[in-house]
C-alpha cells in the first residue's frame, strides 16, 4: 500500500498505463506543456511526447470527436475535458457516436474511450462551472459511468476503464483532488458496475457517489460516536451499469434508507435509487425512502449560498436521525460501568 492524494493516484495510473500499451494516449486542453489544469498530466509530456499527450484547441466536439475516430481504428484515447461542464459542447459526440457506434455497427468496431472529466460545486466556480451533469451520460445506454470516491478508487476504476472496450466516463470532483488515502500497489482494476459497502451496518442504509459518498460515511462515523447509530454505507462507484443488487440488499437488511448527492433532486441520480429500492426492497421498508441533494437553483458564486445550496453534512445527518425517528428507533443503552466490568 502507498498513502498518496486523489490526483496522484490518477496521475500514476495514466502513466503506467501508457508505459504498458503503447495505444494508450492523452488528448485534451492545456494537458501537455501546461501539464493540466489540475496538474493530472504533470510530466507525461516529457515522458511519452506529443504524440502521445496531445495539446487541442479549445474544441471540445473537435476533439472528442477525433479521440472517437482514434478509438474505432484501435487506440485507447483518454480525453481530459476541463470541466464536465464543457462536455455539453461534446454531447453529440459523446451521445450520438461513442455510445451509440458499437450496436448500430452491429458489434464490428467498439469505442474503447475514457473522457475524464471533474465535476462538483463548492470551489466558487459560478453557475455554468459547478455543476454535477453526469446524468445526462449515466442515462445513455452504451456508456458506462464511474465515479470514484477515494485515492484507491480512483486508481482501480482508471484501470478498468482504460482497459474496458466500451466508452467510460470517468467522473471526478474537484473537491476530491487532495484528499488522500491508501492505495494498493499491484495493477488490478475494478469491476465496473458493482458498489462498495464501505461501512456495515444494522439500523439504516446511506448511499452517495463521489464527493458525497466521502460525506455519508464521516456522517455515519459522526453519528456512531455522538448517537449510537449503526449506519451502512453503500458507495456507488458506478452509475452506470448500476449495482442494484447490493442496493436492495443493504435496504432489505436495515429497513430505512436515504439516498445522497450532489445534483439537483429532481430527475437525480437519487430518483433512480429510490426506485430501485422501491421495486427490489419496497416490503422491507420501515420507513420511505428520503433523499438529500443540493437546492434547485444555478449554484450562485457567492460563498455563503453556495455553501447554503450544497448538501452537507448536517443535512445528510439530519435526514437519516428524522427517517430513523419517524419509525420510532431509540438509541441502544450505554454500558453501565458494572456491564463494562
Amino acid at each position: 500500500m502507498s498513502m498518496m492524494t486523489y490526483r496522484q493516484a490518477v496521475h500514476d495510473t495514466l502513466q503506467s498505463e501508457m508505459r504498458r500499451d503503447p495505444d494508450v494516449l492523452l488528448l485534451g486542453e492545456e494537458i501537455g506543456v501546461f501539464e493540466g489544469s489540475y496538474k493530472i498530466t504533470a510530466g507525461l509530456l516529457a515522458e511519452f511526447g506529443e504524440k502521445r499527450v496531445r495539446d487541442t484547441p479549445i474544441a471540445e466536439e473537435g476533439f472528442t470527436g477525433a479521440a472517437v475516430g482514434a478509438a474505432m481504428l484501435g487506440l485507447r484515447p483518454v480525453v481530459e475535458i476541463m470541466t464536465i461542464n464543457f462536455s455539453l459542447l461534446a454531447l453529440d459526440q459523446i451521445i450520438n457516436h461513442a455510445a451509440k457506434i458499437y450496436g448500430m455497427f452491429g458489434g464490428q468496431t467498439s469505442v474503447p474511450l475514457v473522457i475524464r472529466t471533474p465535476g462538483g460545486g463548492g470551489q466558487q466556480l459560478g453557475a455554468t462551472h459547478s455543476q454535477n451533469i453526469e446524468l445526462f451520460y449515466a442515462f445513455v445506454p452504451g456508456m458506462k459511468v464511474v465515479a470514484p470516491s477515494t485515492p484507491a478508487d480512483a486508481k482501480a476504476l482508471l484501470l478498468a476503464a482504460i482497459r474496458d472496450d466500451d466508452p467510460v466516463l470517468f467522473l471526478e470532483n474537484l473537491a476530491l483532488y487532495n484528499t488522500r488515502g491508501e492505495v494498493p500497489d499491484d495493477d488490478t482494476p475494478a469491476e465496473i458496475g458493482r458498489a462498495a459497502v464501505t461501512r456495515v451496518g444494522a439500523d439504516i442504509t446511506l448511499i452517495g457517489y463521489s464527493r458525497m459518498a466521502t460525506v455519508a460515511l464521516a456522517v455515519a462515523e459522526d453519528l456512531a460516536r455522538t448517537d449510537g447509530i449503526d449506519v451502512e454505507v453503500v458507495d456507488l462507484r458506478s452509475l452506470r451499469p448500476l449495482d442494484r443488487e447490493t442496493i436492495v440488499a443493504s435496504v432489505r437488511k436495515t429497513g430505512c434508507a436515504v439516498v445522497v448527492e450532489d445534483d439537483w433532486l429532481t430527475y437525480g441520480i437519487g430518483a433512480e435509487i429510490a426506485a430501485t429500492i422501491s421495486d427490489g426492497a419496497f416490503d422491507h421498508l420501515d420507513a420511505p425512502v428520503r433523499r438529500v441533494a443540493m437546492a434547485e437553483v444555478p449554484l450562485p458564486y457567492a460563498k455563503p449560498l453556495e455553501t447554503a445550496a450544497l448538501p452537507s453534512a448536517h443535512d445528510v445527518a439530519r435526514a437519516v436521525r428524522e427517517t430513523l425517528d419517524a419509525v420510532g428507533w431509540s438509541a441502544p443503552a450505554l454500558p453501565t460501568p458494572e456491564t463494562r466490568s
